[in-house]
């Protein structure tokens, strides 16, 4: 098996074991275990709390005593049993405390994850840019399949996809141990305390094109948390009146389109990089953001099927000019000895406070709108696309980035 199909293997299995629940969870909290949306909110808002700091953790760890792929491996075997125990949990208290540790072991291993892809391509002697975003797209195809599987099975309120999960975990877990070795690159004695601790990276906040990039991607990684957690059950709040339709039966399958457009999406990531550079590729995730959330505000699953499957596709632009392109960014503006750890901050900035806010801001604004059990999506979904619109119009004012499309090909050699 070629090096760039194992790679391929394990971005799918990286993102299986994520999409098994990441879409659906929210609807089984909320339509089986009666979570309020708050509730709801704050368990989401665990993967911002465990980013703050556990993907940094991890990348000290592969930047300077063990290898990634083994870092990568271990976390995800823990992860399997922790997924087992949160399909057992009933309690808000219990699950809480459970996703939180799920939490704690799966984020770092998306930064791990690209951080053994780059490695193993360098060391192969493959080009980043363009060989990356190939082999990540089956990371998405991963997602979207964990999401068909659990939806088809009718498990979209049902524990079984944690079950699902877990045993995707396991088996990544037991794959990761026989990739390429990926060894730590910054084993050297001596230095400074910063550098013996690994904080390296965060002084990548002393350059004001990197503080503002990092500020803003906490800003856009608040957005993503928001169609995550209440992406499905605002579907599923459609039962009443559209009880027959594709949407309210088939959430995950309509919901996954978002994915199917990422797929689409990455492949572009090279020439739009290349072309008009990183402050126009991030522009026009923000501004995709707005239509995607806008666009919920006025579909519904009859006549305005339409929109919703539109805001399903512009979410591909939104997620992947943010998301694939921001990692390329900060590869390509550390040092390599410090890559995992630049990769586990901007992980910090993302899913960290950006997955914080979102989780716990969504859920406010949620409930701020419920008002005896109904909930007014409209008004929900207008306060976050204009919310994304003001984060956009800073952006353009305050990111300074002069795109020289030379720069970028260092990630080549």
């Amino acid at each position: 098996m070629g090096i760039k199909t194992r790679l391929t293997l394990m971005n799918f299995l990286q993102f299986f074991v994520w999409g098994s629940w990441l879409i659906s969870l929210g609807g089984y909290m909320i339509v089986t275990l009666k979570f309020t949306g708050g509730q709801v909110g704050s368990i989401y808002a665990t993967m911002g709390i465990a980013s703050l700091f556990m993907p940094a953790l991890m990348g000290i760890i592969a930047d300077k005593w063990m290898n990634a792929e083994k870092v990568y491996g271990m976390s995800h075997l823990i992860g399997a049993v922790l997924l087992l125990l949160a399909s057992q949990a009933t309690s808000f208290s219990s699950m809480y405390i459970i996703m939180l540790l799920i939490s704690m072991f799966y984020m770092p291993t998306i930064a791990l994850n690209n951080t053994v892809s780059y490695i193993v391509l360098e060391q192969k002697g493959y080009d980043i840019i363009k060989d990356f975003p190939p082999i990540r797209v089956w990371g998405t195809i991963g997602f979207i399949t964990a999401m068909w599987v659990i939806d088809f099975a009718h498990w979209t309120v049902s524990p079984m996809q944690l079950y699902v999960s877990s045993a995707a975990s396991l088996l990544l877990g037991v794959y990761a141990f026989t990739m390429p070795k990926c060894r730590p690159e910054n084993k050297t004695k001596g230095g400074s305390i910063v550098t013996a601790l690994g904080l390296d990276a965060f002084a990548l906040f002393k350059q004001r094109k990197m503080t503002v990039f990092f500020i803003f991607s906490l800003l856009l990684g608040a957005a993503l948390q928001i169609t995550n957690t209440f992406g499905e059950p605002f579907l599923h709040d459609f039962a009443t009146n559209y009880k027959d339709s594709f949407a309210v039966a088939h959430p995950g399958i309509l919901m996954s389109i978002s994915q199917m457009s990422e797929t689409l999406f990455i492949l572009t990531i090279p020439f739009f990089l290349r072309k008009f550079g990183i402050k126009k590729v991030m522009l026009m995730s923000m501004f995709a953001w707005v239509l995607r959330f806008g666009l919920f505000g006025v579909g519904n699953p009859g006549s305005g099927l339409w929109l919703l499957i539109l805001s399903m596709i512009i979410y591909g632009m939104a997620f992947d000019f943010f998301n694939i392109s921001g990692s390329l960014f900060v590869e390509k503006e550390t040092d390599p000895k410090i890559r995992a750890s630049a990769q586990g901050l901007f992980m910090i900035m993302t899913n960290g406070f950006g997955a914080f806010i979102g989780g716990m801001g969504s859920g406010w604004i949620v409930d701020y709108f419920t008002v005896n059990g109904i909930k007014n999506w409209q008004n929900i979904w207008f306060t976050f696309a204009i919310y994304a619109f003001v984060v956009a119009i800073a952006f353009m004012i305050l990111f300074k980035y002069k795109h020289n499309p030379k720069v970028i090909e260092k990630l080549q050699h």
